[in-house]
């Protein structure tokens, strides 16, 4: 009777461990998900010939109390600042498409949380350049980006 109750046990444990490993892969890549659209909406939108929906693209992953944080380069913006930051850039010629590509190069998850070191790919001159890698921290509530905080 006791080695039925252990087996039991044992097998029970091992059903929990397992129930929540497979949640955390699927929290890691729901984050990942959502970074990688990120990037993937931000490109398309440096190109160009981007459009006012492109941009609304990237805003449907943000949260609707969404901050973004860039201490060197002006402290923190709402959704709004930013927002129209970004149509500002466009309406300026900012987006020339001289960024070709945004390089992931290492990523540390947390809870609700992705560290992302990252670095701008671009075109000068008619040579593809490297930039600085450059750091950025997200976090998320609900499923969406609640805040970036940039550390370059």
């Amino acid at each position: 009777m006791k080695l039925k109750l252990i087996i039991i046990t044992f097998l029970f444990s091992a059903l929990n461990l397992a129930q929540a490993q497979q949640n955390n892969l699927t929290h890691k890549d729901s984050l990942n998900y959502t970074l990688n659209q990120y990037y993937k909406l931000n490109l398309k939108v440096f190109q160009q010939n981007s459009t006012l929906k492109d941009i609304d693209n990237i805003f449907t992953l943000f949260t609707d109390d969404f901050t973004y944080a860039h201490p060197k380069y002006g402290g923190v913006y709402t959704r709004e600042d930013l927002y129209n930051g970004y149509k500002r850039n466009q309406n300026n010629g900012g987006y020339d498409g001289s960024v070709v590509d945004i390089k992931i190069e290492n990523i540390i998850y947390g809870l609700n949380a992705i560290t992302v070191s990252k670095r701008f790919i671009t075109k000068e001159e008619g040579k593809v350049v490297k930039g600085d890698k450059q750091m950025a921290l997200f976090e998320f509530k609900d499923g969406k980006i609640f805040m970036i905080k940039e550390y370059w």
